[in-house]
């Protein structure tokens, strides 16, 4: 949070602009030879734009002032290269449990940004880079918006993401701006849109390169064309009787993506639109009340968290500079060929090695699939495709400042390969393997120089999975681990350092709960109804469906490395399914059957004993979790709660394992764990860390 120190004014409006200027510490008013008011948010103390209390108070003093001066229009944008305004600042919702409190907040921001939308004169907000949630309330707010038209603009209003919906005039103004359809999807959603598709929808009035930026703000002041509406077929949606019937019609699509007791917001946001969205005053007061209700709940404060988390992951990647160009691949399976297409998109040379042309071909058609896409513009894709290079011979690891293996899962291998690449690596370069199980120590034994192997390990499928596992072995260097997060955030993805453990992080956590899930399907239980009761707990993917996708070949090799250090019983029915070669979903057959790559799954003939099951899933997923923290797999709670929710998909709105033992009672299910433990064998005896948790 910024701390309201004063900071150096300068001049926030286009080059060469001269005038009068106000030195505060958020925003910087300037009035320009035109006439013109240019008000510029830098906010003090942060590399992002966010409006905290202390920045809309200022922005209401900025806006007297510049009422005052009565320009001929106003132009507000961002001083920060990163982009406009990222939103609310969330770190002042954290712990917030008065909603009397946060339905004040809310209104004086909805009071302030009304000021906007009555001033005397145009305004027009001018947008570059992310215009997210608040930032893009703030926008509507004005009579114009125009946006840079480049990949790095991204408008939209995410706040369902955190539990909440847009609570300063967004749901009031946004569908009255681009038509109820088109509002609802993109708020419910959460998604954000490109500058062009923008100023399709209506959103924006302009979408212009860099260059042409200020003059069309410039434009749209001394024009003043009058505001945009959308045609009388778009406007009827939001009309009775129209409006409350397209709002049953959206819980039931909502509800194919999020469970109303899991997810409160979005049904919250329906009901403020389709009960109030005839009148403005009485929609806005409604969505004040609806989301101090939500802000003030449990789901929002843990989702909140869930982002905190991941903001904490990312500072992981910003202990080093990773210095990284060039990537070198062996292995161009499913995950090695992923993972070389997910590099050459975010822009590094990547070459791709493997025992055949022909083995390579298969990774390469996946990666242009990828890149259409991801990146959509031909040229884009053309130039990612060159950055992909096919290279049976290896030849690219010599010029590699990065070598990631992803072969086989078998140590032997591994080492076999390791003794074929470290002659022809540069002395600067690192040495990753993308193992998911097996401890570096045992890979690592013959380098000549241990020092910079680390462990990458990514997720399948890595366009999604944004979690990446960076091991540290005993003698990875503490350079090496920094370059290698730095890497994964270089590429977009999440790390989390984690100690050199079989199974590491996210599959020890993860691998009881599957293993538990089979051994229940075992005993008769139905696969859909051990799924149902995982589900009913906030997965968003039961653990038979989850193994089915990873792949039972997978699950099956992950859980005999760990059993050989831990102990454990592998499940019958994993064991058999595998040797008759159902391996899941990419066979085609697993525990279910697959038509087109979608599960037939057979239709429960009972209702499941949830509770029951879930304690039998749910309960040694988290004790894994405990066992992981107390032997300090992870450097503490909070990175493990990232992790797994990153990794595993754990329940976001329950904000983590360990968060979840502890808003849940540590003492009550470690009870329920040593009940377990008595009745059905020690796989369920409690790790010695809970009395860490109980105060025991």
């Amino acid at each position: 949070m910024a701390n309201g120190a004063d900071v150096k004014a300068r001049p926030s409006g286009p080059p060469g602009q001269a005038g009068a200027r106000a030195a505060t510490a958020h925003w910087r008013l300037t009035v320009d030879a035109e006439g013109i008011a240019w008000l510029a948010l830098d906010r003090a103390d942060s590399a992002a734009n966010t409006l905290s209390e202390a920045v809309l108070a200022e922005l209401d003093e900025r806006l007297t002032e510049a009422e005052r001066a009565a320009p001929a229009g106003l132009v507000i944008h961002s001083a920060k290269p990163s982009g406009f305004i990222a939103g609310a600042d969330v770190t002042e919702f954290t712990g917030l449990s008065d909603e009397r409190a946060a339905y004040d907040r809310v209104k004086r921001g909805q009071a302030i940004l009304d000021r906007i939308a009555a001033l005397a004169f145009p305004s027009v907000a001018m947008i570059h880079g992310f215009c997210l949630g608040g930032g893009l309330e703030l926008a509507l707010a004005c009579r114009y918006r125009v946006a840079r038209d480049d990949p790095g603009t991204r408008l939209g209003l995410p706040e369902v993401r955190l539990g909440i919906h847009p609570g300063f005039g967004g749901s009031v103004r946004l569908p009255r701006l681009v038509g109820a359809t088109a509002a609802m999807d993109l708020m419910l959603r959460g998604s954000t849109v490109s500058a062009r598709a923008a100023k399709r929808l209506g959103l924006v009035d302009h979408a212009q390169p860099e260059r042409h930026l200020a003059k069309a703000a410039r434009h749209l002041v001394t024009a003043d064309p009058g505001r945009h509406r959308p045609s009388q077929l778009t406007r009827l949606p939001g009309r009775w009787p129209i409006r409350p019937l397209l709002g049953s019609y959206l819980k039931s699509v909502t509800e194919d993506r999020a469970r109303p007791d899991h997810y409160p917001a979005p049904y919250a946001l329906i009901d403020v639109w389709a009960d109030h969205g005839g009148s403005r005053k009485k929609q806005a007061e409604a969505e004040a009340r609806s989301i101090a209700r939500l802000i003030t709940g449990d789901t929002a404060q843990n989702l909140i968290r869930a982002f905190r988390l991941q903001e904490r992951l990312k500072g992981l990647g910003r202990a080093a500079e990773a210095g990284i160009e060039r990537v070198h691949v062996v292995g161009a399976g499913v995950m090695g060929g992923d993972i070389a297409a997910w590099c050459a998109a975010q822009g590094l040379s990547v070459s791709l090695q493997d025992t055949a042309a022909s083995r390579i071909a298969p990774a390469v058609k996946r990666a242009h699939g990828l890149f259409q896409k991801r990146l959509k513009d031909r040229r884009r894709v053309t130039a990612a495709m060159d950055r992909l290079m096919p290279d049976p011979a290896g030849d690219g690891a010599r010029r590699a400042d990065l070598v990631i293996e992803a072969i086989v899962e078998d140590a032997a291998a591994k080492r076999a390969l390791f003794a074929e690449l470290e002659p022809h690596l540069a002395a600067d370069a690192l040495l990753a393997t993308n193992t998911s199980s097996i401890p570096l120590e045992a890979l690592g034994r013959d380098l000549a120089r241990p020092e910079r192997l680390v462990g990458l390990h990514f997720f399948n499928p890595v366009a999604r999975m944004q979690l990446v596992e960076v091991v540290a072995g005993p003698g990875t260097a503490d350079w090496a681990r920094d370059r290698a997060a730095a890497f994964t955030r270089a590429i977009d993805r999440l790390p989390v350092t984690v100690t050199s453990t079989p199974g590491f992080l996210v599959n020890r956590v993860l691998m009881p709960y599957l293993l538990e899930a089979m051994l229940l399907v075992d005993e008769g239980v139905a696969a859909p109804a051990v799924d149902r009761a995982a589900e009913d707990f906030g997965m968003p993917m039961g653990p038979v469906a989850l193994a089915d996708w990873v792949g039972l070949d997978i699950c099956l090799s992950v859980a005999e490395i760990l059993a050989g250090h831990f102990g454990g019983d592998i499940p019958r029915s994993l064991r058999e399914r595998v040797n008759l070669g159902k391996l899941g979903r990419k066979s085609g057959a697993g525990f279910y059957d697959y038509h087109k790559g979608r599960a037939l799954k057979p239709r429960l003939t009972e209702t499941p004993d949830s509770p029951a099951l879930q304690d039998r899933l749910i309960l040694p997923l988290l004790n894994e979790a405990v066992r992981c923290l107390h032997e300090g797999v992870v450097a503490e709670a909070d990175l493990l709660d990232g992790g797994v929710i990153y990794g595993t998909g754990f329940a976001p709105f329950r904000g983590g394992p360990i968060h979840h033992i502890r808003s849940h009672g540590p003492a009550n299910l470690k009870t329920r764990l040593d009940r377990l433990a008595r009745a059905r064998g020690e796989r369920f005896r409690p790790d010695p860390g809970w009395e860490h948790l109980t105060g025991t």
